[in-house]
């Protein structure tokens, strides 16, 4: 009996047969990341712009789970220029973070895999593609070129390690030539940096002895151990109350200009974005649907899903008995629509809209949406 789309009901038949064969198609994905002695030549790329620090065009990031294909992220592509800080924000399970644990290859495998697309990585002499770099290189990428500040620090750090230790491990890796005793001088000098007055003490700690905002600090400077030249912050301020959260913003704002970094920052706090980014990726159901600079996206946002962000957040002196919510749901990942996925809750949908998926659409040399409203070659024609 196969799924009954109406109940939702799928028989284990079904479920096995899908299982057998998302197994295969696994099992040929797995096969480029476990190959040894790979030339690096296979991963070699190069930058479309050296001004990036990293490129991401038509990126697919899919789960294959014994129900179907999760289409998680689905033909994403932004830019992350050196020295800035690149905001990407959207509602729970747009596929923020499955985009950012794609860019460290830190995906739950075998059952999620890149599909398709590139993610290109100035390392400065030369570019990496990393959909295409084996483990034992990325082995040498993570912490050292790129880093990334996980949104839990206390699932994150290990519990039964120091938080001195787990510092050192990260320079142990990287910084071969080092003697011990230089290690942990920097992972001291580290923890001054993120504003621990006790450094010392603190690097004997384990992380239970810390407060949510001083493991917080602990994460970010094991980010920052090795000088990485992009910094990828899922959420890095979501437990945190709103003093704390202030502290750490301010931090990683001072940090990225003292080691000249990139920051791709993830949130769906619209306060954060407006504080932290210089750009703006807006993300829904898997896809970019708006992004440009800062000032472009809160000053005149084009989407209709942006629009509505920008009016559920609670604006200061202004008084409503009920904060705005944008009607309806998300699609489901199994099963997404051949239309704009948006259109189902749009309140400015036309005709047009139930067409195919609307292609990026230039608003100025910055600023893009995926909308039908703005498609003038469109409405010339009718």
């Amino acid at each position: 009996m196969a799924k009954n789309k109406e109940s939702g009901y799928m028989s284990a038949r079904e479920s096995r047969r899908i299982s057998r064969e998302n197994r295969k198609i696994t099992k040929e994905y797995e096969k480029r990341y476990k190959r040894k002695n790979v030339p690096e030549s296979e991963y070699l790329t190069t930058m479309r712009d050296p001004a990036n620090a990293l490129e991401i065009e038509g990126l697919r990031t899919y789960f294959f789970t014994d129900i179907g294909t999760s289409k998680a992220v689905d033909g994403v592509s932004f830019d992350v220029p050196r020295g800035k800080t690149v905001g990407v924000v959207g509602e729970s399970g747009c596929g923020k973070s499955v985009t950012s644990l794609s860019i460290m290859q830190l995906l739950q495998r075998p059952v999620g895999q890149i599909v398709d697309g590139s993610i290109r990585l100035n390392l400065g002499e030369k570019a990496y593609d990393i959909t295409k770099t084996p483990l034992d290189v990325m082995q040498k990428l993570r912490g050292n070129y790129m880093s990334m500040i996980f949104q839990e620090p206390m699932t994150s750090l290990n519990p039964v390690f120091r938080i001195g230790a787990q510092i050192d491990e990260v320079l142990q890796l990287h910084w071969t030539n080092h003697s011990d005793s230089e290690i942990r001088s920097r992972t001291v000098e580290l923890l001054q940096m993120v504003g621990i007055a006790n450094a010392e003490g603190v690097y004997k700690m384990y992380p239970h002895e810390l407060s949510g905002g001083m493991r917080q600090r602990a994460m970010i400077a094991m980010a920052l151990a090795c000088d990485p030249r992009i910094i990828i912050a899922d959420e890095p301020t979501t437990a945190l109350d709103v003093t704390i959260q202030a502290q750490i913003l301010d931090l990683l704002r001072s940090l990225k200009d003292q080691i000249n970094s990139s920051i791709m920052i993830i949130t769906h706090d619209l306060g954060v974005i407006a504080e932290m980014a210089d750009y703006v990726v807006v993300m829904y159901a898997g896809r970019v649907v708006e992004k440009g600079t800062a000032e472009e996206i809160f000053k005149e946002p084009a989407h209709p899903y942006t629009i509505g962000l920008m009016a559920s957040k609670p604006v200061v002196g202004k008084r409503v008995e009920k904060l705005y919510s944008i009607p309806g749901k998300v699609p489901n990942p199994i099963n997404m629509p051949d239309y704009c996925y948006f259109k189902d809750r749009c309140e400015s949908c036309v005709g047009r809209c139930a067409g195919g998926y609307p292609e990026e659409i230039r608003l100025s040399p910055t600023h893009s949406v995926s909308c039908y409203l703005y498609d003038v070659k469109e409405d010339e024609q009718a």
